[in-house]
């Protein structure tokens, strides 16, 4: 079985220490080099260094993979699938800081070049109209694996300052697909903050049922929704979430639970969503241009938004785009007029319909009567995500903060 392994060139001591002031100084070492490749079966860390990734580098139940700070990890499509998969069980722990943080990339720099981090769990999730019992589902990154439990408090780990970059593959659509981070049933006890998903081929951030939570989040250039959840997630911490949608791109948030009428409520604080002038929809077949779309009985209840730049589109396909769509009836009656949609402290600008009724199922208008003053409201002053930045959130020179 290969293992994960790298050569270490250190050619000075790792940590110098000065105390004529009682400060201690660190001295940076030099970068170790190395592959990362084959199944994660004991224990490891990466230290801060260059690696390649190859493959589809699975970590086992019971096993701990530990990357430093400043690490980059650079895969390249040549070589075939690459990926970094944290099976059910296992652990990755990889907190960067602001300025230095840890980047996992691909070498052609071509969005959809790789499979981005895929993290498994046993947390909750519902995936049939019952809603009762254990739930479970076969994933749709190929590796056709099962995800879903009982365990709310489920715990894959701590990711912090990390940045994935051009990834998103898409083999089969809506068969196997990659996102830039791909949550499975991930649960609570995950950390996961000041997160970069940058200019992927699919979704910046999707979660698969699940009770994670996700601060700091940025969303920036990818193809399809910047955010994404299905299969009843439930995060309930969530805050400072930023999307960037720009050149081709879908919803702002994508927002379904699998058709199940449910009380599950995620929640999400501080969002902003913008998308670029001249952003057009990555496919031509449906209207998929709005800050924020529900179906398939999605719910949650978010505030201090911020939506921007989510115009009409006249070519290729003229689509009328929209602040909020409502894609089904179904979603509707339970959820909309339910009172299971709340939508407050809303900032619109340059975005001049502000509801979209789908009319998949039946005819139905959605406004803000329908959603009554309780679960709507908008402001003038609403602030949206507030993000720190740093080298995390900057590439090849660019503020991916600039624009929020």
């Amino acid at each position: 079985m290969k293992k994960v392994f790298y050569a270490a060139i250190l050619a000075s001591t790792l940590f110098v220490g000065c105390s004529s002031d009682d400060d201690d100084q660190v001295v940076p070492v030099n970068p170790v080099t190395g592959e990362i490749t084959g199944d994660i079966t004991t224990n490891r860390t990466l230290a801060y260094g260059n690696y390649t990734l190859k493959g589809m580098v699975k970590i086992q139940s019971g096993v701990t993979l530990t990357i430093e700070a400043g690490t980059t990890i650079t895969s390249d499509k040549a070589d075939g699938e690459d990926g970094l998969v944290v099976l059910k069980g296992g652990k990755l722990i990889a907190e960067g800081t602001a300025d230095n943080p840890i980047v996992l990339t691909e070498k052609s720099k071509v969005a959809g070049s790789w499979a981005g981090i895929i993290m498994y769990g046993d947390a909750p999730i519902v995936n049939s109209a019952t809603a009762t019992g254990t739930q479970t589902a076969k994933s749709e990154d190929g590796l056709n694996l099962d995800y879903g439990g009982t365990n709310e408090s489920h715990n894959g780990g701590s990711l912090k300052y990390v940045r994935v970059e051009y990834a998103g593959m898409v083999i089969t659509t809506n068969n196997k697909e990659h996102n830039g981070f791909s949550f499975y049933s991930v649960g609570s006890g995950t950390t996961l903050e000041n997160l970069v998903s940058y200019k992927g081929n699919d979704d910046g951030f999707e979660f698969y049922g699940g009770t994670a939570s996700g601060k700091n989040l940025i969303s920036y250039g990818n193809a399809d929704d910047s955010f994404d959840w299905q299969d009843g997630w439930r995060g309930q911490n969530n805050t400072n979430w930023y999307a960037y949608q720009t050149g081709v791109g879908n919803y702002g948030m994508e927002i379904e639970a699998k058709g199940v009428n449910n009380n599950f409520w995620p929640k999400v604080t501080n969002i902003t969503l913008k998308r670029a002038a001249g952003t057009t929809t990555e496919a031509q077949s449906e209207i998929q241009l709005d800050a924020i779309q529900f179906k398939a009985q999605g719910n949650g209840d978010f505030s201090n938004i911020v939506i921007d730049g989510y115009v009409s589109q006249t070519t290729p396909t003229a689509f009328t785009g929209g602040a909020v769509q409502v894609r089904d009836l179904a979603t509707f009656e339970a959820q909309v007029k339910g009172g299971k949609i709340k939508l407050t402290n809303v900032k619109i600008t340059n975005t001049p319909t502000t509801f979209i009724s789908a009319n998949s199922g039946g005819t139905f208008i959605v406004d803000a009567a329908a959603f009554g003053s309780a679960n709507w409201s908008t402001s003038t002053t609403a602030t949206g995500a507030s993000i720190t930045g740093g080298k995390w959130a900057t590439v090849d020179g660019v503020n991916l903060l600039a624009n929020l």
